[in-house]
């Protein structure tokens, strides 16, 4: 049996397959971000990708699709913190990583677990902001608040890592 599908339904999912191909290894990265868990990111990029899909021409017609996509990680992510299972802390991250004495290595595992010890909204900002590389105004969008939300979580969130940092290198 041979199924028809019209021209249109056929360039929509070449369209949406090249979008989400060029998209899919960023998106993780944020997605691991916010959560701090790969296979958690995994399932928050593929549902991600898959209301993509079901909104496709909406995304289309956006006026920034990554910002719309962006959004939904962030409405998905904080799904799962309302949650009943609390998003894991760095004491209870069980994916580690080889051990690598490079000290970048051990510098981004350093921020990679204070950035699991900010509160939720925080970490969404920071990762927005400083690790997409979002302008104040595309990250408000994306959380949905305004311009001043954005930069006081940056402000807070920044104050908490230097206090994070500030304290290891006095236990050390």
């Amino acid at each position: 049996m041979r199924f028809r599908t019209s021209p249109w339904a056929y360039e929509r999912d070449v369209a949406f397959r090249e979008f989400a191909r060029q998209r899919a290894a960023p998106l993780h990265r944020s997605a691991y971000l916010l959560c701090g868990d790969w296979h958690l990111a995994e399932d928050l990029v593929q549902e991600v990708l898959a209301k993509v899909y079901m909104h496709w021409r909406r995304v289309q017609d956006a006026d920034n699709p990554d910002a719309y996509m962006r959004r939904i990680l962030v409405n998905e992510a904080r799904q799962r913190w309302r949650r009943k299972d609390p998003v894991p802390r760095a004491e209870a991250v069980t994916d580690r990583a080889a051990p690598d004495w490079s000290e970048d290595v051990v510098r981004r595992a350093e921020l990679f677990e204070a950035l699991l010890r900010l509160p939720a909204g925080q970490r969404a900002t920071i990762v927005l902001r400083h690790l997409d590389g979002l302008s104040e105004r595309e990250t408000a969008v994306v959380l949905g608040c305004s311009e001043g939300t954005v930069k006081s979580q940056a402000s807070r969130a920044m104050a908490a890592l230097r206090k994070y940092f500030e304290s290891q290198e006095a236990k050390a």
